[in-house]
């Protein structure tokens, strides 16, 4: 049986590979600086064809990633007091083992070219693995175009506890507050996604905090939208396939915040 420390030699071994620039690159001695050299690699990885036993080395890998964070059922988040189709969860989206997380995604829609950058767009690409960003690729590719903001696109979850991966673009906010458009169009993505999900009949579906990180959308109203969209999607479709509404938050503010919101404190 391979070794996770030669399973991750072997790996970084073939991206460094990959490019006659990353030469000089040396592999680190532990377990840690391995993963967070191949999660830069992955990062800044163009979507080109891999061959497919790098694809395993690193589908073993992200599945130990995984198990290590643990995976977090529908059934251990509460139900909110106020719809009991509404839960809330604070952590890493990425352990979600629901049918759908959303990604806030840029308008190229291949994912966080940083390495190691804090972003959603990054953790989920990283977690889920190289195909994903190929499935982008392929999406755009028939696109055309980049996506416009509050519309949704879905891909295959790959590596992730999640099935799917709906993809939306979330208004940047300029200046001081949020102009009208900027609110149509955050609530645009929020039914986007609903819509995208009803239409692959799924049942669960995990929202981040859309565009209030690098995108500057006011937390407080950006919470107020997506909880008010969400509310007015159920109201007007009684019969929806949709029975688990998540809102995931990572900061204790966006926390706050929904704990009001669905009736916690």
């Amino acid at each position: 049986m391979t070794s996770e420390n030669d399973r991750l030699n072997s790996l970084l071994r073939a991206l460094i590979n990959e490019r006659p620039e990353y030469s000089d690159i040396k592999i680190p001695a532990s377990i840690a600086d391995k993963r967070n050299l191949l999660r830069a690699l992955m990062n800044v990885r163009m979507p080109a064809p891999i061959d497919q036993s790098t694809l395993k080395l690193q589908d073993d890998e992200l599945a130990t990633q995984r198990d290590e964070k643990g995976i977090v059922l529908l059934s251990d988040i509460p139900c909110s007091p106020v719809d009991s189709r509404l839960r809330l969860w604070q952590g890493d989206i990425t352990r979600l083992a629901v049918d759908a997380i959303v990604n806030a995604a840029n308008s190229q829609m291949l994912g966080c070219f940083v390495p190691l950058h804090k972003c959603i767009d990054n953790a989920i690409h990283s977690a889920a693995g190289i195909e994903l960003r190929l499935e982008c690729k392929e999406i755009m590719r028939q696109q055309g175009h980049d996506e416009p903001t509050g519309k949704a696109k879905i891909t295959r979850g790959y590596n992730l506890p999640a099935k799917w991966v709906i993809h939306t673009v979330g208004p940047i906010v300029y200046g001081d507050r949020p102009s009208s458009d900027d609110c149509r169009l955050l609530a645009d993505c929020y039914r986007s996604c609903l819509e995208l999900a009803e239409a692959h009949h799924l049942s669960s579906i995990a929202f981040c905090c859309i565009s209030t990180g690098e995108f500057h959308f006011p937390q407080q109203q950006a919470a107020q939208i997506a909880f008010d969209t969400v509310c007015d999607y159920f109201r007007s479709k009684t019969d929806s396939a949709i029975k688990a509404v998540v809102f995931n938050v990572f900061k204790d503010s966006d926390l706050a915040i929904y704990q009001k919101l669905l009736g916690y404190d």
